[in-house]
């Protein structure tokens, strides 16, 4: 006997089921956003003094270095140079071997003559800086 095929009244769908892929991608998603790391970049922010007032006791026994706007070295009331700092620092130090160095800088003086400056200090031995501006 012969069995008689039945013609399919219902269509069967070809496409694809993307219902499965949306539940796979949103579980990445929250994977994602529970397992990232936040980072908050801390940064320094640097206050400059506005300007060197007075000398007080402890002030007149430090060496003082002035800087110009013009990028001048001034200690002891004569304008050295740059790498001349070091020697007068040590020469001035082995005078009073408990002076700091106090570096009076005007408000436009080049920041890398203040950095060289700082160098030929650490140089010359002297690890006590205190930073101040003039008008």
């Amino acid at each position: 006997m012969r069995k008689r095929r039945q013609p399919d009244n219902h269509d069967s769908s070809t496409g694809i089921d993307l219902a499965p892929m949306l539940d796979f991608v949103t579980n990445l998603l929250i994977f994602f956003i529970i397992t990232a790391v936040f980072v908050k970049e801390s940064g320094l922010t640097v206050n400059r003094p506005t300007s060197f007032e007075q000398e007080n006791k402890e002030d007149s026994k430090s060496i003082q270095v002035q800087i110009l706007d013009n990028g001048e070295i001034w200690i002891d009331n004569r304008a050295v140079d740059s790498h001349a700092v070091r020697a007068n620092v040590e020469r001035l130090s082995a005078v009073n071997p408990d002076s700091g160095v106090l570096i009076l800088a005007q408000d436009k003086a080049p920041t890398g003559v203040l950095v060289e400056v700082v160098d030929q200090v650490h140089l010359g031995g002297v690890y006590n800086i205190t930073f101040s501006t003039t008008q």
